[in-house]
């Protein structure tokens, strides 16, 4: 069975949820207080691995229509869901019956305040109850004296109701039906079966985590008494205990320390290399056990009895500290990896995993490598849905798999209670801001950033070096290898803090800049620092036919330059820029550019630097070929040295 739509109504802030869809991974997005954490509770109570989280209370409806509830004397449903069955269930049911009976694969199972599970499934109780007649071996006389009942339970209520009709065949058939359902009926005879095969719903918290220190004999003394909720982390100990193959109760059992310590020992090397397969942090951990007598100056209760400790020891320091000494994230994630192998033991696969607030202490990173484990250990066995407000908990390229929930009020400050969209769709900014922020990033590093990256100053400089390429190309030589992916960055000066963002992804970066008065200092403290590889800075002025400064529009060349903007403007006349450079003229054309359009009068447009970028891709043809091929043989030696980058 998958869980495919859940409907929540009348729990704590939730009126009526509206029905929305569960995939394998479905992530819930809202803000503090939409009532994410009553979705996940309530969908808990559909069958929890844990007794006392497993029933709607009373308490729990919502307290606005509290009174009219309870004036009405009726019984509140509170959680719907529908479930998609599998070939198996499908061909368990329809063998019930000697003909297929079953009239849809989509199963509904409701619970309300009473917490009875109501099973609506579509079957065919009029084809079941002839199927079943026609394999009875009953005759026709005998077929009579039933009647017309019209499913299972009427067809048993004949058969028994018979009295002195009951023939040795109706007896028969009668033993016949009751051996086929055990549970007297067709219809609690596939219940019976799918109930057993219902996932059990498991749900972590943030704050469900280990501690690093536990009195033993606290601990049993609260659980004699069962007040074991009552000590922080005891679900998630107990969790670690059982790993180990032991109790709180059988620890203080145990009188050879050497087969304690090999069981310790076997388990904290089990848990280390699976956390730190996925917690990049720092690579440098271990986890450490010890168990032992309490130190009688120890603050109560840790001063009494036996005490269980949990370290981490940092091997680069060769040091150990407490695990609740951690970093708050750590201990979330340590926690969470050892409640759910327990979960996994005690439960098998036949699980739904719920995630409230999913790593909310984590760095962004780290929320990164929670979601990848989600991904990779839990997804392939679990359906598993959690909530969330941060970006780095949201898979950017599977937008879809989230739902929005918000606390919605109208115009007219009616109260709707917690609404869940079934896209990604919302009004609400505040809602949608993870999302946006995740989408982002995304669209930042894959469609502007490659693992091979060419920085360059602005969007004008990636339109030139991408007709350049093309240009060259089309006449069979070799242009900017399609590995490189152009990022304009807005100049030299942003290339550090651009590095500092993304050089940690493992990226392989050059870089192609302007070179003039305020740039050279830059460029050479940049060919000087640490952050690219040596030689992967590059200027346009190598590249052009200028001896100390130049652009990018400088390796086009000026002659070419000057054409492509006279045509942008449309310039003519004494307005045209002229085709030999003034005995002023700067020697960056650019400069030469800003200069001569200071003097034409305002009706001519102000000179754009991207302009001519943007009209030389429009219109190409307009640039003489002898003007391009000068150019080109600048751009041709500038992408023979950029691709000699590639490893």
């Amino acid at each position: 069975m998958q869980l495919h739509r859940v409907r929540v109504i009348n729990f704590k802030s939730i009126l009526d949820s509206n029905w929305f869809t569960v995939d394998d991974l479905t992530c819930l997005v809202g803000k503090n207080e939409s009532g994410k954490t009553a979705i996940l509770e309530a969908l808990e109570k559909l069958n929890s691995t844990d007794a006392s989280r497993a029933n709607f209370r009373l308490t729990e409806y919502p307290r606005m229509n509290w009174s009219e509830y309870e004036e009405s004397g009726e019984v509140a449903t509170a959680l719907e869901t529908e479930w998609q069955l599998d070939n198996e269930e499908i061909e368990f049911i329809n063998k019930s019956t000697p003909e297929p009976v079953l009239k849809s694969p989509v199963i509904k199972i409701t619970k309300n305040y009473n917490n009875k599970l109501d099973w609506d499934i579509s079957l065919d109780y009029d084809k079941a109850v002839t199927s079943l007649l026609n394999k009875s071996g009953l005759e026709e006389e005998d077929r009579k004296a039933l009647g017309t009942p019209q499913n299972t339970d009427a067809l048993f209520k004949a058969l028994r109701d018979l009295g002195e009709e009951t023939s040795a065949r109706h007896q028969t058939f009668l033993a016949e039906l009751e051996n086929r359902f055990s549970e007297g009926n067709l219809l609690r005879h596939i219940i019976a079966y799918l109930e057993k095969r219902l996932p059990k719903f498991v749900y972590y918290s943030q704050y469900d985590v280990l501690p690093g220190r536990v009195s033993i004999d606290q601990l049993i003394n609260a659980q004699t008494y069962g007040n074991l909720n009552q000590i922080d982390g005891s679900k998630i100990f107990i969790a670690l205990l059982s790993m180990v193959g032991t109790t709180p109760q059988k620890l203080l059992e145990i009188n050879r320390s050497e087969e304690l310590i090999s069981k310790l020992e076997a388990v904290q090397s089990r848990i280390s290399k699976r956390i730190f397969k996925y917690w990049s942090q720092n690579k440098h951990l271990k986890v450490r056990f010890f168990y032992g007598e309490a130190s009688p100056g120890d603050v109560t209760p840790f001063n009494l009895g036996k005490v269980f400790q949990t370290r981490i020891e940092n091997t680069r320091h060769e040091a150990t500290i407490n695990l609740s000494e951690r970093s708050t994230g750590f201990v979330w994630f340590f926690s969470f990896l050892v409640w759910f192998s327990e979960v996994q033991r005690e439960y098998g696969d036949n699980l739904i995993v719920l995630l409230d607030e999913a790593g909310l202490s984590l760095h962004g990173k780290a929320q990164y490598d929670l979601l990848r484990f989600i991904r990779e250990e839990l997804v392939p066995k679990y359906q598993v849905i959690y909530t969330t407000h941060s970006p780095f908990m949201i898979e950017a390229y599977n937008l879809l798999s989230c739902r929005t929930v918000e606390n919605v009020v109208t115009k007219d400050d009616e109260i709707l209670g917690t609404k869940v969209g079934d896209n990604v769709l919302s009004t609400d900014s505040d809602t949608l801001f993870p999302l946006q922020a995740a989408l982002g990033y995304d669209i930042t590093q894959n469609m502007f950033i490659g693992e091979h990256c060419l920085l360059v100053e602005g969007p004008s400089d990636l339109h030139y070096l991408q007709w350049a390429s093309s240009q060259l190309t089309a006449r069979g030589h070799k242009g900017l290898d399609k590995r490189w992916t152009i990022t304009p960055c807005g100049g030299i000066a942003k290339v550090f803090s651009f590095m500092s963002l993304f050089g940690g992804n493992k990226l392989h970066v050059a870089v192609l800049t302007d070179y003039g008065k305020g740039d050279k200092k830059k460029v050479e403290e940049l060919r000087e620092s640490d952050l690219l590889r040596k030689g992967h800075v590059l200027t346009a002025q190598e590249y052009s036919n200028n001896a100390k400064e130049a652009d990018i529009e400088d390796v086009l060349g000026r002659d070419f330059y000057v054409n492509l903007v006279n045509h942008t403007y449309e310039l003519t006349g004494k307005h045209r820029i002229p085709a030999e450079r003034p005995a002023e003229g700067s020697e960056r054309v650019t400069e030469e550019v800003k200069q001569h359009f200071m003097r034409l009068p305002p009706t001519v447009p102000e000179y754009d630097h991207y302009a001519p970028a943007k009209y030389l891709l429009e219109h190409p043809e307009q640039i003489p070929t002898s003007k391009v091929d000068a150019a080109l043989e600048h751009f041709a030696k500038l992408f023979v040295d950029i691709n000699a980058l590639l490893p």
